[in-house]
Parts: C-alpha cells; structure tokens; sequence
C-alpha cells in the first residue's frame, strides 16, 4: 500500500511522518524527527533515516508534502518524487482537528514562537496571529540567566522551582475579600517579586511559567474571539512536563476563562501529521 509522507522543515528540526488509507481509515507511520541547521541535509537525512527504518521503497511512496520555514530550500524533486509544498497554517490547522477528534478548534503551535490558526474540518484555516514568545525565548532567557542550553537541565531545574520567589500574584495584591472570582494563586506579574535569595531552579521555573502563561492568555483571548471553546495545543513545547501542569490548571479556572485546553497524543508531531495529510 502506498504512503504519502510529510516533511516539516524547521531552523533546527526537521520532523517526517507517513500516512496511508485503507478502507477509508487513516494509519501513521511512525513519526521521526532530525536534527540539523541546513535544511537541505535535514531534509534528505529525515527522508533517507524514516524510509530505512520503516523498510519503504521509493516505490512504496505515492508523494512528498512538504511545509516549514526551510522547505522553500528544496527546489527539486525529492529521490524521484514530486514534493508538494503545504502552507504551514493549513497543516497546523489539520494537523490539530486530526489528533484531538474535533472538528473545530482554535490550534496552538508552540515552536520557537507561537502561532494560532482557527480550524474546522470543512477546511477553512484562519490564521489569527501569534506571539513571539515561545521555545526560542525559553532557550534565550535561560541562556542569559542560567547558562543553561538543554532543554532536559531547564526542566529539571524548574522541578525543584518556587515560584513565589518569582512572581507577584494576585493573593500578593489583594486581601481575599477583595479578590471576587479570582483565584489568588492567579499571576500578577511575571518576574514582578523575585527574592534576593531566588535560586537557578527558581529562575528556570519562572521563565517557564512565564512563556505558556503567555501563551495560554493569547490563546484565551483569540479562542474568544474566534468563538471557540476548545484550544488544541501542539509542537515541540507540549513535551515539558511544566506545560500539562500550567494548562490543566487553567483548565480548572473554567469560570474566569471558559476555554477547554488539550494537549493529544504526538502533540509534538502535529502539524507534520497535517503536512501529510494534505496530500489525501
């Protein structure tokens, strides 16, 4: 059977996925992801390792579709095969509806910046804006603070972290009587009460809490606007275990923000998984 295989070419990962359709259901081949700052050598490296490795032929595959910042670099033809290219907002988009079982949500990649695409299984993608604020600005600010460039030292760091010799809440503003409906664990500001005697793990945690907790609110306000409920979250981003805590605990402030955040299964592999579908 054949398989259409998805490329997403990235600064500095290259992510590859197959799909095929039998019967009118749709299996993955095994997501796989390279490391590599050319895109070119990303490109082939990604193909030549997920082809070898699942035991596919080129005549085991039907085409190439191809999305990301770097795969304007492949002007050709890929070993023989047409390479369709995907806009990157359409595959954000389907990518999302097809790992959380939607068929309309607000779809958050979390790469080096953010991204926010409005999708519905009809087709339609809008993309709605973004943030800056992401992946590149974790491994920047920990950098700068920590000397820290492993994203594993970051997050085990931030585990042993307190964040109340961070930021400045809500509780830390207002005496309960005076709060209403908001929780007082709510963050104020971020960075706005660091202690003399805050540690690295402390710091690490605070440049965490601070990129979703931005992400999060952007992501509220679009889902608002875009009259939505459900945000489907994706990318690299999702596997720091910091990420499931802070979005399970906005998911339980359902009366001050209403939205509902999901983090599927291959979270991380998300808008390859919709490169690739495209090409159904």
């Amino acid at each position: 059977m054949s398989v259409i295989i998805g490329i997403d070419v990235g600064g500095s990962t290259t992510k590859i996925v197959g799909v095929r359709k039998e019967g009118g259901k749709i299996s993955l081949v095994e997501p796989q992801f390279v490391r590599a700052n050319d895109p070119l050598t990303a490109c082939y490296g990604a193909f030549g390792k997920f082809t070898d490795e699942n035991r596919l032929a080129i005549s085991d595959v039907e085409k190439v579709m191809m999305t990301g910042v770097g795969s304007s670099y492949v002007k050709r033809n890929l070993y023989g095969l047409d390479c369709i290219h995907v806009p990157e907002f359409t595959s954000i988009g389907r990518g999302g509806l097809y790992l959380s079982g939607l068929s309309e949500a607000l779809v958050v990649s979390m790469g080096t910046g953010t991204a926010l695409v409005h999708a519905k299984q009809n087709g339609e993608m809008k993309y709605l804006g973004g943030t800056g604020v992401g992946g590149g600005t974790i491994m920047g600010l920990s950098k700068l603070l920590l000397q820290a460039e492993s994203i594993e030292h970051i997050a085990d760091y931030a585990k042993n972290g307190d964040l109340s010799k961070i930021d400045l809440t809500i509780g830390d503003l207002s005496s309960k009587e005076n709060l209403a409906s908001l929780a007082s664990d709510l963050t104020a500001s971020n960075f706005g009460n660091v202690s003399d005697i805050a540690t690295r793990d402390d710091v690490a945690l605070g440049i965490l809490n601070m990129v979703f907790e931005t992400i999060g609110m952007v992501s509220v306000f679009a889902a608002h606007e875009a009259g939505v409920r459900d945000i489907v979250l994706t990318g690299n981003l999702t596997r720091f275990p910091h990420c499931e805590e802070k979005f399970r605990y906005l998911n339980s402030l359902k009366k001050n923000y209403g939205v509902n955040f999901i983090i599927p299964e291959n979270s991380r592999f998300s808008t390859v998984i919709g490169t690739a579908l495209s090409g159904l």
